[in-house]
């Protein structure tokens, strides 16, 4: 395993669009998660969408995106509430994965999330299957609730 380089969040412009279009998860993470362009479609008409690409380095490593209901002109999600924020999609190109840039990208996440006013819940849901990323979550102290929300399982990360 090569080690990561620097791992940063990086707001997505109209310069750096296309290397996070290009990212792509492995053949046997199909179905896990949207393809970029269609959560970056999603986000430019969602007010409660955080999103950013994840850098290795100068590389592009990945891609992420929240649904924060404390930005301007956001609603909370029916299921959570205003005091949650949701890991809404996130993915690291197959490329980089096993190199603890998916860990390091999260954790800055979380520290994003602790930042925002009011919010006291961290939570992403997932397709619970062979493969999947459950393991992935579990491993950064993401733990089961219980609840199945749309046929994928939701989990919880303290903050």
């Amino acid at each position: 395993m090569r080690p990561a380089a620097e791992v940063r969040l990086q707001e997505i412009t109209a310069a750096t669009l296309d290397p996070v279009l290009d990212l792509t998860v492995g053949p046997d993470q199909d179905g896990l998660v949207a393809e970029n362009a269609v959560s970056i479609a999603q986000a430019h008409f969602q007010p409660a969408a955080w999103f950013r690409a994840v850098m290795s380095g100068d590389e592009t490593a990945g891609f992420v995106m929240l649904h924060d209901p404390t930005l301007p002109g956001a609603a909370p999600k029916r299921e959570w509430g205003p005091h949650t924020v949701v890991l809404w999609r996130f993915m690291i190109d197959h490329r980089f994965q096993g190199r603890g840039i998916g860990r390091a990208a999260i954790d800055l996440v979380t520290e994003h999330v602790r930042g925002r006013p009011g919010v006291t819940r961290f939570v992403t849901t997932y397709i619970a299957r062979p493969g999947g990323p459950a393991g992935f979550y579990h491993r950064l102290g993401f733990t089961d609730t219980g609840r199945d929300l749309d046929g994928e399982t939701e989990a919880l990360r303290p903050l």
